[in-house]
């Protein structure tokens, strides 16, 4: 008997800012109209996927004192923005990145609880961590968290917003027609939290939700932040998109899971993705190449070269060859609120692999920058790109894509079109949703069930 096929889960990210966004292409639009994220939002319902994702940035980012390019545009707020998507979808999750470092669980679990009344059961949280100063510096306590303990306060900061969540129940409130819903029991939404980070007691005002709780998502692949997902998380959002990688990363999480009491089925493993989708794969191809290089113009490749040498490059020419000079090494990094900064841990190292990639392939600082950088997941036609997320689904080496298109907000119309027909038709993704909240889609227990589930084993 033929084993049954892994059903595909299939998001889009609003791509937003970033440098996947190609900004030059006339098809670009806003980022920060209503028009463009409401679009993006019901072209992703169509397709019938399960959630549009919106990351967060809470400070622009600067590169030698000046505000990096990709960043003029701003970034909206999230709950904004989703509340207002919630009044023009009808069946998309609505998923939000909000950090846990810089607010407080109180506020964040009532603007969760308010957002999935609103939308009929559908947010969901990303839940992140910072530690950057230079973020930190736009609030009250910037700066304060060292590195270390960022995950110690994600983990009591989520443990405390559930405290929240759980404190109202069904049998809490009688509902009646003509004057809405009143408490049955004064004590409902009352709520105790002592721990290291938080120390608060009062009263929830927010009934339980049709989720009971959002939908919790986990971004980190440290240790901590596998850890973290692992006693957590309903999902992952992680950044193995290739097959090997992928299948690595998904077995180590997965066989975290019983450590806490939890089933394989119980985390998610939802990889960022992006792709390159014409008629041929010759052509697909073809566009892939001019994606690259609309990325990573001469000026966003000296940005990106000065991440890691952490000197000011701007007198170099792009086409040219790489510094001879070694990187920067201090503590004083040119770049600030950029992820990219912590990616290289030895510039030293990485400044030597990347003469040698020149070298061997007489690259230009852009050609490197272009070779070493963004490359699409998923480049095709139609039939090849279908095949291939299947397969990767069907081989465990995630459970699905979160799709990141290079053009706001027509960027998902193809795929939605050409692409999702075929995994209709391989049996492999739904062609109808089955279930009104976010939960429904993901094939996630309801928390309330969950605990049953553990009481009874």
């Amino acid at each position: 008997m033929s084993k049954p096929l892994k059903q595909i889960h299939l998001a889009a990210h609003f791509p937003g800012v970033n440098n996947t966004t190609v900004w030059s292409d006339p098809k670009a639009g806003s980022h920060i109209e209503f028009s463009s994220f409401v679009h993006f939002a019901q072209t992703a319902e169509r397709a019938k996927f399960d959630f549009l994702f919106l990351a967060e940035g809470l400070r622009l980012r600067e590169q030698g004192g000046k505000i990096y390019d990709l960043d003029v545009v701003g970034r909206p707020d999230t709950f904004t923005v989703l509340a207002a998507l919630a009044a023009v979808t009808e069946h998309l999750g609505l998923t939000g990145t909000i950090n846990s470092t810089f607010n407080e669980p109180y506020e964040v679990a009532r603007q969760f609880a308010s957002l999935d009344h609103l939308s009929g059961g559908r947010s969901a949280w990303n839940v992140v961590t910072s530690w950057d100063a230079f973020t930190g510096e736009n609030f009250r306590r910037g700066g304060f968290l060292p590195q270390q303990e960022r995950y110690s306060r994600a983990k009591e900061f989520l443990a405390t917003a559930n405290e929240l969540f759980d404190s109202w129940h069904g049998d809490e409130i009688v509902a009646d027609q003509a004057a809405g819903a009143f408490l049955r029991d004064a004590k409902a939404g009352s709520f105790v939290h002592t721990g290291q980070h938080f120390d608060i007691h009062g009263q929830f005002n927010v009934p339980r939700s049709p989720q009971g709780r959002p939908v919790i998502f986990q971004a980190g692949d440290s240790e901590e932040g596998r850890e973290f997902a692992a006693s957590s998380a309903d999902a992952i959002f992680s950044r193995h998109a290739t097959l090997k990688e992928g299948h690595a990363f998904y077995t180590d999480v997965k066989n975290r899971l019983a450590k806490y009491g939890r089933r394989h089925d119980q985390l998610l493993i939802l990889p960022a993705a992006s792709f390159a989708l014409a008629d041929t794969d010759a052509e697909a191809e073809e566009l892939a190449r001019e994606v690259r290089r609309q990325q990573v113009s001469g000026a966003t490749a000296i940005k990106h070269l000065e991440f890691v040498w952490n000197r000011d490059l701007s007198a170099y020419d792009p086409e040219g060859p790489l510094p001879d000079m070694d990187p920067d090494v201090s503590d004083d990094h040119i770049s600030k609120g950029r992820a990219q900064v912590r990616m290289y841990r030895d510039p030293l190292a990485t400044a030597r692999e990347w003469r040698e990639l020149a070298e061997a392939n007489n690259w230009s600082i852009r050609d490197l920058v272009i070779n070493t950088g963004n490359r699409q997941n998923f480049i095709g036609s139609p039939a090849t790109i279908a095949k291939t997320i299947n397969d990767y689904v069907q081989a465990d080496a995630s459970d699905g894509f979160i799709l990141v298109p290079h053009i706001t907000p027509t960027g998902l119309d193809d795929f939605a079109d050409r692409v999702v027909p075929l995994l209709q038709e391989q049996g492999a993704f739904r062609t109808d949703y089955e279930g009104p909240t976010l939960r429904h889609h993901l094939d996630l227990a309801h928390p309330d069930e969950a605990s049953d589930e553990r009481a009874a084993s």
